[in-house]
């Protein structure tokens, strides 16, 4: 590519541009002026979509530019709640009329739903292999079943979603399916995939920090998350799955990478203490949308649904999965509408481990509720220290022998989990194909549940747990 007017000439003979502008987050702040700048810098291919909520802004910084419409290469697409002939001939109709034009160059699928004729798992594995790799999306305690199902329909490549399943036993059966069946099963434990992590484990192994003594790992799961998913949402009950399991076993799979050594035992700690009636603000109301006086102060307000999130993924759990259409009305009668400290939660809001590793290496594992950092890890070696902070995508070395200190700064692509899906995804597709051995076994991952689940008994128990009693 020489300059941004060159172009692909697909095989109908379409010619799109090799550089195209993404509208997606342009929606917030000035967008119309972001938008008009790309135009003035040369850019005629212009992505944007429905869920975006820019089509409009794109259409009107087109037509204030002056340049013809038949310059500029437009593609849409339709949302996965558009799904559908009629369906998609309607957004298809508001997309055209948000945009002011008569036609799109491309319009695509956002996010394909699966077969509809499916009504659950067993009729879709009842089918026979129906492709190369089988991904097993069910919630927490239902992976096992499907997964095995699978295998002996004959899947060998199977991709499951955390946790594997909060009963170790399960997890066993699991692993021995598939040493059984000669099949590929991998867990969705993103952060070994980062970009940040890895540079973060060649460090460890190159020796420059020496011998790993202690490490300290501190998960931040962010206060509105936290509201959404584990007071209002699916996972807050400690009957479907723990906390630490749930949120943290790809935590405790990183940390067992890192340090590259079996945990011994372990201690853990932790509480629900603020998201329960009795610290309710007095006089507050039992659903955000219907006047609490305390919508504009408090932090984990429904309401931001309509404002700050409206653009978000949670916004689409809040609504559209939850059958409605219309925002203010799941706000109305929906679950995440609800006051958060007038749900039915119970699972803790924060919870700290503590580790003893093999050669008397320990760590302490803290996950937290309230804090709206990313994680950050604290490596303490024998001849230097590592402190990793995803936030800034900055990891910092003290190197004892020197006194010099290394800052590395390391990128990753603005997406969720630091792009590591994407890197998962393709590291599973290769080993799938034969190209190369896959990264991680399922019986690798058991182990990062064995931890959370012995802690969970730690926590409850009051006692220290030798992972032995859980083996």
């Amino acid at each position: 590519m020489n300059s941004m007017k060159d172009c692909y000439e697909l095989a109908n003979g379409v010619k799109i541009p090799c550089m195209g502008y993404g509208t997606y987050k342009a929606a917030e702040g000035n967008n119309e002026g972001i938008i008009k700048t790309a135009i003035e810098a040369g850019y005629r291919y212009f992505d944007t979509a429905s869920f975006y909520d820019t089509e409009e802004a794109l259409g009107r910084a087109i037509h204030e530019s002056g340049i013809p419409r038949e310059e500029f290469f437009l593609t849409s697409k339709a949302w996965k709640t558009e799904m559908g002939y009629e369906e998609v001939k309607k957004a298809f109709a508001q997309t055209l009329e948000k945009l002011g034009t008569d036609y799109l160059d491309m319009y695509l699928i956002h996010w394909p739903l699966p077969n509809p004729e499916y009504k659950d798992w067993k009729e879709l594995i009842a089918q026979g292999v129906l492709g190369d790799i089988l991904f097993v999306c069910t919630q927490d305690n239902c992976h096992v079943e499907p997964a095995i199902a699978a295998m002996k329909a004959g899947y060998k490549n199977i991709m499951l979603e955390k946790p594997i399943d909060k009963d170790i036993n399960a997890c066993k059966r699991l692993a021995d399916a598939a040493e059984e069946y000669g099949a590929r099963v991998q867990v969705c434990h993103s952060l070994r995939y980062t970009n940040f992590y890895r540079r973060v484990k060649e460090i460890v192994d190159s020796g420059e920090i020496g011998k790993i003594v202690s490490v300290n790992h501190i998960e931040p799961v962010g206060t509105f998350h936290y509201a959404h998913s584990f007071v209002q949402g699916d996972w807050n009950k400690d009957c479907e799955s723990p906390m630490i399991l749930a949120k943290c076993c790809h935590d405790t799979d990183l940390l067992l990478w890192l340090i590259g050594r079996n945990c011994i035992s372990l201690s853990s700690y932790g509480s629900l203490d603020f998201f329960k009636a009795e610290n309710a603000p007095e006089g507050c109301a039992d659903r955000c949308i219907n006047g609490c006086k305390y919508n504009n102060t408090c932090p984990y307000s429904a309401t931001k649904y309509l404002n700050k999130y409206k653009n978000h993924l949670f916004r689409e759990y809040a609504v559209e999965k939850e059958g409605f259409s219309d925002t203010v009305e799941a706000l109305k009668q929906g679950r995440y509408g609800r006051c958060v400290f007038r749900c039915d939660n119970n699972v803790v809001d924060h919870q700290t481990v503590n580790l003893l590793f093999e050669d008397n290496i320990t760590a302490v594992m803290t996950m937290c509720a309230f804090s709206n950092f990313e994680r950050e890890t604290h490596i303490m070696g024998t001849m230097g220290e590592l402190r990793a902070y995803m936030a800034d995508d900055r990891i910092e070395v003290y190197n004892f022998r020197n006194g010099d200190r290394e800052l590395y700064h390391i990128g990753h692509p603005e997406a969720l989990h630091g792009g590591a899906d994407y890197v998962l995804v393709e590291d599973f597709i290769a080993s799938s194909l034969g190209e190369k051995e896959c990264s991680t076994s399922i019986s690798e991952s058991i182990l990062s549940h064995i931890i959370c689940i012995a802690a969970e008994r730690s926590r409850l128990e009051k006692r220290t747990v030798l992972l032995s009693e859980v083996l």
